[in-house]
């Protein structure tokens, strides 16, 4: 309980310095999708006796990413995921249903944050094929009870090439007791969403409508705004998910603190189920200690988007999915988190 009010301060510590401008889309390219990951997933050992995909990566140019707990001065990166979690799956794997890397790195006093779509086609150590990178999670469950987490840490890293130290979860009934305790949030948008097929809790349908303009959301309509893709694209979702976290951050700094405190005791009793994460109190407490003092103009904000990403339609199950430009994504990582991310 204490380590999920940590995590409340901490997330809402980020919200409060969110910048508010939203990362543009840009057009698709008109290039052949690759599919090489840009990490080896290797299990050998090397010759100091550290294990490769354990205690180690190796990247494709032979240096190493060291798998080893944070020092509190180094880059601290953690991977946010929101569970596909059903109630009558309680105990099963689900999948993630969202992705976002946050990176703090000490050194600049800076984060970067990037949303990252569940249906990119990924390596998933251990899997002979390329899979979408929302089924990690799911696999490792599958595999073992607690080891969901250490996977898709892994998958991030190996395709990423960047060290994932923690991992926050948490299931949509998280989503909507936190709005639902900020007393909604307000979204404005310049088109219309009319998604008949928004799947419900229950294996049905939940239509949900929201016309072009300004609405005040409670948590239920802002889980809908957030997962809903009808109509469009996977880019188009994970901007919807920062406007979600922009409102989130606008409603914290309209509240006193009384208002913002005040029901948390409550609010902590119906979140214990509902977020899963490996950060200790300790390291809770670093990391908001930390956040307190960035400054606005060194967050930043971005989309996996089509400049980094080619659709593409496998030939097993015609599934469509989004396959990484592996060529241009370090100018992605650069840009998010500085030249130095894979430290």
């Amino acid at each position: 309980m204490i380590s999920v009010f940590g995590f409340l301060v901490l997330a809402m510590i980020v919200l409060i310095r969110l910048p508010r401008s939203v990362q543009q889309v840009m057009p698709t390219a008109e290039l052949q999708p690759v599919l090489p990951t840009p990490v080896n997933a290797r299990s050998e050992y090397i010759a100091d006796g550290r294990r490769v995909g354990v205690d180690v990566l190796q990247l494709n140019d032979g240096s190493l990413i060291e798998l080893a707990p944070w020092d509190g001065k180094s880059r601290f990166t953690i991977i946010i995921g929101g569970l596909d979690s059903r109630p009558d799956q309680e105990g099963e794997p689900v999948r993630t249903d969202s992705l976002m890397l946050v990176s703090i790195d000490p050194a600049s006093n800076g984060i970067g944050v990037l949303s990252i779509p569940r249906d990119l086609w990924v390596r998933i150590p251990e899997q002979e094929n390329h899979d979408r990178i929302n089924r990690a999670y799911f696999i490792g469950e599958s595999r073992a009870t607690g080891y969901g987490p250490r996977l898709l840490q892994q998958t991030v890293s190996w395709n990423l090439g960047m060290r994932i130290h923690n991992y926050v979860l948490i299931d949509f009934q998280a989503v909507i007791n936190i709005v639902d305790h900020l007393g909604g949030i307000e979204i404005s948008i310049d088109y219309e969403i009319n998604d008949q097929r928004f799947p419900d809790m229950n294996y049905g349908y939940d239509p949900f409508y929201l016309p072009a303009g300004s609405h005040l959301l409670d948590g239920r309509d802002t889980l809908r705004f957030a997962r809903t893709r009808h109509g469009n694209n996977d880019v188009r979702r994970a901007e919807r998910q920062q406007m979600v976290l922009f409102a989130l951050r606008d409603r914290v700094l309209s509240l006193n603190t009384l208002q913002l405190i005040g029901p948390v005791p409550s609010l902590l009793a119906t979140l214990g189920d509902h977020v899963e994460t490996g950060l200790e109190l300790e390291q809770i407490i670093q990391l908001a200690l930390l956040l307190k003092d960035v400054e606005f103009d060194n967050i930043s904000m971005r989309v996996m988007d089509f400049e980094f990403l080619e659709e593409y339609v496998t030939e097993e199950y015609q599934q469509q999915v989004l396959v990484p430009r592996v060529e241009r994504l370090p100018i992605l990582l650069s840009q998010t988190f500085g030249e130095d991310y894979a430290s």
